[in-house]
């Protein structure tokens, strides 16, 4: 299967993996999505992040945010001020993910459809 189109159209898989393996090093896993969309929808906060994901420890939730952050998905900002306020925002690179989410929402609601008859 050919992913990209150009002037050759054979093109070593190896070379349609990469990009792919790349892009799932970042996004990948059961957590960073839906920490994205939390964030995307208004949660700044790791209480609020926390409280609007059902079933995920604290612990993970702040591996993944420095994750996330290392990888220039999310901003973490630190407010001097007593007591200390840290929020997280999207950045406009992770803006970049919004078509990628939006298909895979697509999909997961086909899927469940699908396999679920929901």
């Amino acid at each position: 299967m050919i992913l990209t189109e150009g002037k050759t159209k054979h093109i070593e898989c190896l070379e349609q993996m990469l990009p792919i393996r790349d892009a799932l090093d970042v996004i990948s896993g059961k957590w960073k999505m839906l920490i994205l969309t939390s964030i995307m929808h208004g949660n700044r906060r790791f209480k609020e992040i926390e409280t609007s994901i059902p079933k995920i420890n604290p612990k993970i939730l702040s591996k993944e945010l420095k994750d996330m952050e290392e990888h220039q998905l999310i901003k973490r900002i630190v407010h001097d001020e007593y007591p200390v306020l840290i929020e997280y925002v999207a950045t406009d690179y992770s803006r970049t993910l919004k078509s990628v989410m939006m298909e895979l929402h697509a999909w997961g609601v086909n899927h469940r459809k699908k396999i679920l008859g929901q």
